[in-house]
């Protein structure tokens, strides 16, 4: 995503500029064909106070959008209002108590920077442009989540502005309701995130990756290997598998197996992933690497230009699984011979969640998270390709449990995403604070 430059302003559809303007706000380089009424750029408080007035005035929907970086485009409808909070990005640190407070147009890069100067650490998304906003509705899967916990755990208040228009704080204790449904309802919230109050976390001695990289032939041994020893895998490790039809260093088909590592020290680090220097497969890699010293940071910043590159067009799907790794090989090797052009991937995310989890809205995860994500450059390939993602996943998905919010694509493949005791009181509580339905739900 670019960032947003100078004062926001509003937008009506037939302005010069207008389609540009909307498409801007997206990521995904594809044009669904859906516009609004009308786009607020958010600069202040008063701005977004004014928007929702104007969209109950004239009965128009409202969709928010704070970095774009949503696969499925959920917040380009058709008619209603467009709430740009790209601009409401500031930042203030406490670090004496450890916490933070953060507008949701905040990259998460952004925010990782601010607090290292004084040592502390929040589990940023892995791809550097992802704000805030939706990243922690959602869930949060973030550099360290395995450990730490979702980022949306170390969420302990929003102030929001309600349907009504009032501005509340929600935490534990008031307006606690609205705090468990904002960690994990992504873009099914029914309020605008004002902003973000963090508590942070103490920086780790040391962060750092180790890779080996694998041709496709041995896909399945690898898989086979990534299942058994993904349980005794320490959580400080973000034990991965990305398949490619280029993989890294062979410029071919392969797989990438990855360990990011945040450790207290160089030696715990290179203890955590000694798995993979013990590994029987590793005399089949094509390379294997040392353990190199990286930033989070960094590691955003690269994933985004080997994985993420912006403008080109993008269709996502996923699963959580915990199938027999046999009934899943099949939907591996399929995706594997059907990718659409590099830098298409695949994600194998060694998850293996904790027992207990905080009460809240997001309560679906599994042992393993897998992940389709297709690209390609022009538009005339869109119906060639635009249902690869979702064909891998359905030929899968009576094999998971579900999806995450973080990767959806709800309108093209309606599924599961939390637990039906939670999507029932999640919308008992719209029905309480949006009785006339100002917030658009999740697409599809």
């Amino acid at each position: 995503m670019k960032r947003p430059k100078g004062r926001g302003r509003v937008w009506n559809r037939g302005d010069k500029g207008f389609d540009q303007a909307v498409l801007g706000t997206s990521f995904n380089g594809r044009d669904p064909g859906h516009r609004p009424h009308q786009m607020v750029e958010a600069n202040d408080i008063d701005d977004i106070a004014k928007a929702l007035a104007n969209a109950r005035q004239n009965n128009w929907p409202v969709s928010i959008v704070s970095g774009g970086h949503s696969w499925a485009q959920n917040h380009l409808r058709d008619g209603g209002l467009l709430l740009s909070m790209a601009r409401i990005n500031s930042i203030e640190i406490a670090p004496d108590s450890r916490t933070a407070k953060v507008g949701p147009g905040c990259w998460g890069y952004d925010l990782a920077r601010a607090v290292k100067k004084h040592k502390l650490f929040f589990p940023i998304a892995h791809a550097a442009d992802v704000a805030l906003g939706g990243f922690l509705l959602q869930g949060g899967f973030g550099w360290g989540s395995r450990e730490l916990g979702l980022a949306t755990q170390s969420v302990i208040g929003l102030d929001l502005m309600l349907a009504d228009g009032r501005v509340v704080h929600a935490n534990g204790e008031e307006y606690s309701d609205l705090y468990w449904a904002a960690r994990g309802s992504g873009p099914g919230f029914f309020a605008v995130v004002l902003r973000y109050h963090q508590q942070l976390h103490p920086h780790p001695g040391h962060t750092a990756i180790k890779m080996q990289i694998f041709k496709r032939e041995h896909l399945d041994d690898l898989f086979r290997w990534a299942d058994e020893i993904g349980p005794h895998v320490p959580r400080t490790v973000e034990f991965q598998m990305v398949t490619s039809p280029k993989a890294g260093g062979i410029f071919g088909p392969g797989i990438q197996v990855i360990a990011p590592v945040l450790a207290k020290s160089r030696k715990e680090a290179k203890e955590a992933v000694r798995f993979m220097d013990e590994s029987p497969l590793r005399r089949l890699a094509t390379f294997t690497t040392p353990l190199i010293p990286m930033s989070t940071s960094f590691m955003s910043w690269g994933a985004s230009a080997t994985h993420f590159p912006q403008g080109v067009h993008w269709c996502a799907d996923n699963i959580w699984t915990d199938a027999p790794i046999e009934d899943l090989l099949p939907g591996l090797n399929h995706i594997m011979d059907t990718f659409p052009p590099a830098p298409s991937h695949s994600l194998w995310l060694n998850w293996h969640p904790p027992k207990d989890r905080p009460d809240m809205a997001f309560s679906l995860e599994a042992k393993r998270y897998l992940a389709v994500y297709g690209e390609w450059k022009i538009a005339e390939d869109d119906a060639k390709y635009e249902g690869w993602a979702t064909g891998c996943m359905e030929k899968m998905q009576h094999l998971g449990v579900g999806i995450q919010l973080a990767d959806e694509n709800l309108g093209r493949r309606p599924a599961r995403f939390m637990k039906d005791e939670n999507l029932a009181k999640l919308d008992a509580l719209r029905a309480e604070y949006d009785s006339t339905g100002l917030f658009r739900p999740w697409a599809g």
